[in-house]
């Protein structure tokens, strides 16, 4: 409810704030699951990416937000998942699959954290590991300009133009019996291929 209320308001500020431009956003089906896999350089990316969305979407957060006051408050009625950035988190990938199982859309970033703007880093196996297990369509994603206008440590966001542009879907066979983790691997490899070959295009 909250999402659906919050999510026009939000959008207009982000046009007039951030001069937001989106590209591709018919590649995200408006129905069935959806994971979208995109680069991640601020704190900008999950509201500006599900602003651009033409769909709502779910979102893994690191679990240290939820204990901020209000922030915590907020981001756990906006579809935020938490998910244990040191190890392993079996937790966070059952609770993904199944907002997948559910048919929802639901963003990752396959690096885990924050990086440099414009930088395309290696991928999680963990990344891999849902898409395969889900089966859903695999969306990536490219945004620009979030690096710039908060970067890590800064409060207030400058008004930095922002780009948000998707690909075409991806999709990705079951894992066979052996040699599993090598195919998640591979699967997240090419997700990071897809999001740099976007970053290149722009």
């Amino acid at each position: 409810m909250l999402y659906a209320i919050l999510k026009p308001i939000a959008v207009v500020l982000m046009r007039l704030y951030f001069r937001v431009e989106a590209r591709g956003r018919e590649h995200v089906p408006m129905t069935g699951p959806v994971l979208i896999v995109a680069n991640h350089s601020s704190l900008l990316d999950p509201p500006l990416i599900g602003g651009m969305s033409r769909r709502p979407l779910c979102f893994m957060a690191k679990e240290e937000l939820f204990r901020v006051p209000v922030l915590g408050w907020l981001i756990s009625h906006l579809n935020a998942r938490p998910v244990r950035r040191d190890n392993a988190d079996p937790r966070a990938l059952k609770d993904a699959l199944r907002v997948l199982a559910a048919g929802e859309a639901l963003l990752v970033f396959p690096e885990g954290t924050r990086g440099p703007e414009g930088a395309v880093r290696e991928a999680k196996a963990g990344a891999g590991l849902l898409a395969v297990m889900s089966g859903a369509a695999v969306v990536p994603a490219y945004i620009s300009g979030t690096g710039r206008a908060l970067p890590r440590g800064s409060v207030w966001p400058r008004p930095v133009k922002v780009r948000v542009r998707f690909g075409p879907a991806l999709s990705f066979k079951a894992a066979p019996s052996d040699g599993r983790r090598e195919h998640y691997r591979a699967a997240a490899g090419e997700m990071m291929r897809a999001i740099a070959q976007l970053r290149d295009a722009a």
